[in-house]
């Protein structure tokens, strides 16, 4: 089958990756290359790497705006089908209405459409995540369900949560693609749709209050935002112990070579890295040596 691919981040190249074993990509769509880290060095998306190592003469669009001129240079291009997969931007209907698109999208619609499912899936503690694989259409996220893979939450970070549906969604691509003719469309209840924002930095922000929130949060912020108090003191490593709590929140409860348990007002968590503002990251309990805190005292 003629593919047009639309993606850009590594759960994209994943997809890409099992698609070009079977099928012919007429066309990589993703974004244009951004300036990263601390050196700001330009960085190519994670598909359009794959696809140059590939060795494979396909044309690599990376278009700024989805416009009118960008429209007709698909038109040129012979294809079947356009698979999308976290491409970053909305499809207009003029693209949209091309050929057919499909969307993998990373929850178990209509739960979390939107722009971060992975995370809000996580902060909710659901006992199950999932991929979707969606016909698209104008609306968000809201199209007919062609396929469904679900996977058991074991705790998993986002960063693992990623690589685990990434694998799951490859699995889904190939499936569709070859019954495709045999799928029937199964519309989705917009009564149970949710819907999540965007991630921003200061959702990262934590306290000592709950230890079951700051959690979650480390898991779903895995990366980026990551998760840090007020003063920018960035807590990595943690682990949930709902068992002991304390009255005042932020208490060093104990002390280990390998991490330190830190009370919250409900439950305790143990912290293995701790990472001031500007600084590298270190063990909680060298942290702790540098800033002479011992057990009773508050960690800041």
């Amino acid at each position: 089958m003629n593919i047009v691919f639309m993606g850009t981040p590594s759960y994209a190249a994943v997809i890409l990756e099992s698609i070009l074993k079977s099928h012919t990509i007429k066309a990589l769509v993703c974004q244009p290359d951004k300036r990263a880290g601390r050196d700001m060095q330009l960085k190519m998306p994670a598909t359009k790497e794959l696809l140059l190592k590939s060795g494979l003469e396909v044309p690599i669009l990376q278009p700024q705006a989805l416009d009118l001129d960008f429209v007709d240079l698909l038109k040129q291009i012979q294809f079947d089908i356009i698979v999308v997969a976290a491409f970053g931007k909305i499809l207009p209907k003029e693209i949209l209405n091309l050929a057919p698109c499909v969307n993998l999208h990373t929850s178990i619609l209509p739960k979390y459409r939107g722009a971060s499912p992975i995370q809000e899936s996580i902060l909710a503690n659901e006992k199950f995540f999932g991929v979707t694989l969606m016909k698209m259409e104008e609306g968000l996220d809201s199209g007919d369900i062609l396929g469904m893979r679900i996977i058991k939450n074991h705790q998993q970070n986002s960063k693992e949560l990623f690589s685990e549906l990434s694998n799951a969604a490859a699995i889904l691509t190939l499936q569709y693609l070859e019954k495709r003719d045999l799928i029937v469309p199964m519309q989705q209840i917009g009564a149970d749709a949710t819907y999540c924002k965007k991630i921003k930095k200061e959702m990262g922000i934590v306290d000592f209050s709950d230890a079951e929130n700051l959690y979650r949060k480390a898991l779903a912020y895995e990366g980026w935002p990551e998760i840090f108090l007020k003063n920018g003191l960035k807590i990595k490593e943690v682990v949930l112990n709902e068992i002991q709590s304390c009255n005042l929140a932020g208490e060093i409860l104990e002390i280990t070579e390998d991490k330190i348990l830190v009370g919250c007002l409900q439950g305790s968590v143990w912290i293995g890295t701790l990472q001031a503002p500007s600084k590298k990251a270190m063990s909680a309990y060298q942290y702790l040596q540098g800033r002479r805190l011992r057990k009773g005292d508050i960690l800041s």
